[in-house]
């Protein structure tokens, strides 16, 4: 008796178990009724000799969007059918809509039941009646459109339910909320550049929307920089428009019956004026006095044949590499086109002379027998004489400079280690990482350099020498913030600008008046466009995208959490909590770092995305260790000719310390990603620890010296990372820190993900140790995407690489391979 009592209690539990499978859609958005009448009966049948019926009337269409908009809710009965109001006598639409929640992938049947005719949508895509769905973790709109009619002798009713192919725990629900994921930041539209006119008054933001089926539409609005309002918005010229320096007057280029003409638009009136006809073909840009264009026009190099290539030098692999530039003036008042700059190295404008009189040009020469593997000069020319001024020659770590707005000084873009060394601010015994970029003032007469930012720890972006108040604004990377700062050159003070978010994308000022724009982005929220006062240092918010973008969508929090390396070291970093976070539960846990030497920073649209991650159920801890720029020139020091050293050990110790502090990480299920040199930060990592469950390395590196040799930029990023260490005089750096000569030591789950035209990180890296660890008899998987550079760029393939890591990590940190087994069906060859 006790037996029969608990094998009957077992089957009951079992039946409520498989029964909790079956989710019933108890509730409901409805919108209608919306009457729909016949159409006239010019005859009494059509042309392929059929008759009318009601049901035809289904065919009309309606928004579901704009109709939902004034939607009610309904709930269901107790057998989960939810009845609703006909219009007596009358035919009439109606619309029902509810969503389908998981946070897995799932397969199972949805069937929608009802007296009347309807159709059945699921994300705007038309399904049968009794579908099968396959669906991965994010919400599922559901949407009916039923059809009552003046003959239906019952009330319109509708019954829906979700039949999961196994114990699952689908959702249903009726309210917009959703959660942060991948097609979020690949669609939608974005700021694309933003561009104040040279007197403040008007302002040209560029958008790009990307579309749904993976192509993009470009438009751009000009407004009025002292309100925001939008007085053009376009697809047309002004898509290719750019502001002429002193008449703030916009101009571009169009075909017309002379050849390529050159118009100026008036934007107070959008009054057009053609400024010149048969104008030369070649990029170009405006003296400061309006009076001449200055071009850049290439030549084309020799070729040996079509089939054969001589290579006589390691950059000669690159398309292009023998074609140059140089620099032509065009000459408005007469059409002369004259050649400024010839010879066997190219040309490049670096700026123009406020007065228009001279123009900074430099040259580039390439030599590989030492660091950074090439030298720039840089010339003075008067464009009136023709005569030059070497300011100087066979420089290196110097990049661009540009003129003060006296022509006296120059601002001069290079690494610590240029002028000989002047900015370095490293430790004995040290070389720096030439990533970290410094700010140089140059004075022309007496040639003295001094040093702007040797103290200062943040690494500079971009920056410009403001005509309006002779000050210097830039860019930098500040941790892992993108910050906005002024420097004054009388005196070498800088201080940071009252700009709103946590990472600034684009800052553009006006020449002649106080007036900035800007856009930018933070943890939480997308981009945003603001108008800044530089001299009341006061913001105001143009255009939040994220009202729009980011409706409805619910983030978890996202904290900073810090921890002291072995050496005393401040390691920064922070986590994201899944939405609706729960504390007395445990999640899995993945680790995120940089790639290259640049932080994690606090964006929300990342490759990957912390949130994006966080959105499907997963604690996600990002962290910046020993290397990054932003955080002084001794901090990122510690990249070069390291490959892991210390870095290793700070992600290991942070990972394991962050467990230990936050019960609610699973530390058994915790994985780890990157890309490029984070890809190769995963491959070593699972060398020293077996912390991790499962690992993803998109493009990494796992052989230093092929990767030094082979790579379109190997050598080249080498001559920071590895800086005058070479295979034959630090054979231990290229084999103690690759992860190839240790594959015996990894025994995590590894997913290697690659480019299939890679030309940074060749595909042969993820392929090498691919070969590795199959001939180990490891757990590795290895997905080759066709046709594809370092990144990921094309859009469906994107979305499969993007599910190929979150399959991933969702059987090896989940223990649900389902969605991973669905891509990736076990088979032999």
């Amino acid at each position: 008796m006790k037996k029969t009592n608990w094998m009957i209690a077992l089957l009951f539990s079992v039946g409520m178990l498989y029964a909790a499978d079956d989710v019933k859609i108890m509730k409901y958005q409805y919108a209608g009724p919306y009457e729909v009448r016949k159409p006239v009966m010019a005859d009494s049948l059509n042309v392929n000799g059929k008759a009318f019926e009601l049901k035809n009337l289904l065919k009309s269409s309606l928004s579901f969007e704009q109709a939902l908009k004034s939607a009610t809710l309904l709930d269901a009965d107790t057998a989960g059918s939810v009845t609703f109001s006909a219009l007596e006598g009358k035919n009439a639409l109606h619309v029902l809509s509810f969503n389908l929640n998981t946070d897995r992938y799932v397969k199972g049947t949805l069937e929608v039941s009802g007296p009347g005719s309807f159709e059945v949508f699921v994300d705007n895509k038309s399904v049968p009646n009794t579908s099968e769905l396959s669906m991965e973790p994010r919400p599922y709109q559901v949407v009916v459109k039923y059809l009552s009619t003046e003959k239906d002798t019952c009330p319109p009713s509708l019954k829906a339910v979700f039949k999961a192919k196994k114990e699952t725990n689908v959702t249903t629900s009726v309210d917009a909320d959703r959660f942060y994921g991948l097609l979020d930041i690949i669609e939608g539209k974005t700021f694309r550049s933003v561009s104040v006119s040279p007197n403040g008054k008007y302002v040209l933001v560029r958008y790009t929307n990307r579309l749904a089926d993976g192509t993009s539409d470009f438009f751009t609005q000009l407004m009025d920089a002292a309100t925001g309002t939008i007085l053009v918005q376009d697809k047309g010229f002004i898509n290719s428009a750019y502001w002429m320096p002193a008449s703030s007057r916009l101009y571009y280029t169009r075909t017309g019956s002379k050849g390529i003409e050159l118009v100026a638009v008036n934007p107070a009136t959008m009054q057009e004026e053609i400024l010149s006809s048969n104008l030369p073909k070649g990029n170009f840009n405006f003296t400061p006095d309006e009076s001449s264009l200055l071009f850049t026009v290439d030549e084309e190099g020799p070729k040996e044949s079509a089939d054969i290539t001589r290579i006589l030098e390691p950059q000669d692999r690159l398309p292009g590499f023998r074609n140059r530039s140089f620099i032509w003036r065009y000459d408005l008042s007469t059409g002369l086109f004259e050649q400024l700059t010839f010879g066997h190295h190219a040309t490049y404008i670096n700026d123009v002379s406020a007065d228009s009189r001279y123009m900074l040009f430099s040259t580039s020469e390439r030599v590989y027998t030492s660091r950074p593997f090439s030298r720039s000069s840089l010339y003075m020319l008067d464009l009136h004489t023709m005569a030059v001024d070497t300011l100087w020659e066979s420089a290196s770590f110097v990049s661009r400079a540009v003129f003060s707005k006296d022509g006296k000084q120059l601002l001069v873009n290079g690494s610590a280690d240029a002028f000989g060394g002047i900015g370095l601010n490293i430790k004995e015994g040290q070389i720096s990482n030439t990533y970290d970029a410094q700010l140089f003032l140059y004075d022309i007469a007496t040639k003295k350099v001094t040093a702007l930012t040797k103290d200062f720890d943040p690494s500079i972006s971009a920056a410009v020498w403001n005509k309006y108040d002779g000050q210097i604004y830039f860019s930098a990377t500040d941790q892992d913030y993108q910050r906005v700062f002024v420097c004054n050159p009388s005196n070498g003070k800088i201080s940071q600008l009252g700009t709103k978010e946590d990472v600034i994308s684009s800052f553009s000022l006006a020449q002649t008046a106080p007036v900035m724009y800007y856009y930018g982005q933070s943890v939480s929220n997308t981009n945003r466009l603001y108008a800044y006062d530089v001299k009341t240092n006061r913001n105001r918010l143009i255009y939040d995208l994220s009202a729009e973008r980011l409706e409805n969508v619910v983030f978890g929090d996202v904290s900073d959490w810090n921890f002291t390396s072995e050496d005393g070291t401040t390691i920064q970093g922070r986590y994201y909590l899944p939405p609706n976070f729960d504390v007395t539960k445990k999640y899995s846990m993945i680790v995120y770092y940089y790639g290259g030497t640049t932080p994690t920073d606090r964006s929300l649209e990342h490759r990957y995305s912390m949130h994006m991650y966080a959105a499907l159920g997963y604690v996600v801890y990002t962290l910046n260790p020993s290397g990054t720029i932003g955080y002084g020139q001794e901090f990122s020091a510690r990249h070069v000719n390291a490959w892991g050293i210390k870095t290793a050990d700070e992600i290991i110790k942070g990972t394991e310390l962050f467990c230990r502090e936050h019960p609610f990480v699973d530390e058994k299920k915790v994985g780890c990603i990157g890309a490029s040199y984070g890809g190769f930060m995963t491959q070593y990592l699972q060398t020293r620890t077996d912390i991790f469950a499962a690992a993803v390395s998109h493009a990494g590196i796992s052989a230093l010296s092929s990767y030094w040799g082979y790579g379109y930029w190997g050598y080249g990023y080498c001559s920071v990372a590895n800086a005058d260490s070479y295979p034959w005089n630090n054979w231990e750096l290229f084999v103690e820190q690759s992860p190839l000569f240790h594959a015996d030591k990894i025994n995590t789950p590894l997913l290697l993900l690659h480019g299939g035209v890679d030309t940074n990180v060749p595909i042969g890296e993820s392929i090498q140790m691919f070969n590795a660890l199959k001939l180990l008899g490891k757990t590795v998987e290895f997905i080759r995407v066709e046709g594809e550079n370092h990144g990921i760029a094309a859009y469906k393939k994107r979305i499969a690489w993007q599910n190929s890591i979150f399959a991933w990590f969702a059987k090896w940190l989940r223990d649900e391979p389902e969605w991973w087994d669905a891509q990736y069906p076990e088979r032999t060859l």
